[in-house]
């Protein structure tokens, strides 16, 4: 991995989110609203370049003004955007989310987003990166399904690891049959996977307990699953050694949790990157989610201070 120039490689959905300025209420009763870049691999993809590391984005957005606003924020913090690509007749996808400290309700306009085609992902950039990371969002529509799903076969001939957030929601993908059948390609490829305790609910029903549903994960050849449970902390499992129960960090006020799991994951990708053991892997994850708790839309520009505190 030491030779390899790019640090991660995230692969999927660069959008606008729009998040309700008023706090706590539904999106019917929200007046205004807060523009934000969004997209979970963007996300990751932003933090890890505010962390210090390259970071390369592989994305589909529209030839219009919300696409402009994608691109600068992204090169403000030099993300490489080289493989992104702008699509005339689709326009950029956007979400119009309600700010919550909890789970948010969200309604989402896709369009652009999943136009990922093989071209944007050559075999040279492949055998430069160290991590290739998407989401089961970026999985749940063609043409992106089938390039992900090509381009993470491959990358494994490239040593390179492979990542994903399932970070399912039925309005995104309302077949959830399909869903699982999808996510298992994927699994069986032992990527790192992160889950929410909402995800695991949404994707295989309310009836099944966690130790259940991360076992349903194992079983397709997953060794390592973080899953976060919001305030109560995050259980991490491995096949075949004792399970992992790390407590939240206390946060005085909570103002927006959009990004938090995003936060956390880029905080344990870039330990893993760094080589950090388990347990201070889990601390960097958990610091920088309760940073984004703390902080409506991204996460605040001294996440630099905070990196030159882990190394």
């Amino acid at each position: 991995m030491e030779n390899k120039k790019i640090d991660i490689l995230c692969i999927g959905e660069a959008l606008v989110d729009f998040i309700g300025h008023q706090p706590d209420v539904s999106l019917s009763l929200t007046k205004d609203y807060h523009r934000y870049i969004g997209g979970s691999p963007t996300n990751v993809a932003m933090n890890m370049a505010r962390l210090g590391l390259n970071a390369t984005l592989i994305a589909t957005i529209g030839k219009d003004g919300l696409g402009d606003y994608i691109l600068e924020r992204l090169n403000e913090v030099q993300v490489n955007t080289a493989l992104i690509r702008k699509d005339e007749s689709k326009p950029t996808s956007s979400i119009f989310i309600s700010r919550t400290s909890g789970t948010p309700e969200f309604i989402p306009y896709l369009s652009a987003d999943s136009e990922i085609i093989d071209a944007q992902i050559p075999d040279h950039i492949l055998e430069q990166a160290k991590l290739f990371h998407t989401t089961s969002f970026s999985l749940s529509r063609n043409p992106a399904q089938k390039t992900i799903l090509n381009a993470a076969k491959k990358a494994l001939r490239f040593n390179c690891k492979l990542s994903i957030d399932v970070n399912y929601s039925e309005k995104i993908w309302p077949d959830r049959n399909e869903a699982i059948k999808v996510l298992g390609k994927y699994f069986s490829k032992n990527p790192l996977v992160k889950i929410s305790q909402d995800d695991i609910s949404r994707l295989f029903g309310v009836t099944i307990t966690i130790e259940e549903a991360l076992q349903k994960i194992h079983d397709y050849g997953v060794d390592l699953i973080c899953l976060t449970l919001g305030k109560d902390g995050v259980i991490v499992s491995q096949n075949g050694q004792p399970t992992i129960i790390k407590p939240a960090k206390e946060i005085k006020e909570v103002k927006d949790a959009t990004g938090a799991g995003d936060a956390f994951w880029s905080g344990f990708l870039f330990s893993y990157i760094k080589n950090f053991s388990l347990s201070k892997s889990l601390d960097v994850a958990q610091s920088l989610s309760a940073l984004k708790l703390q902080h409506v839309g991204r996460l605040p520009n001294n996440i630099n201070i905070l990196s030159n505190l882990l190394h």
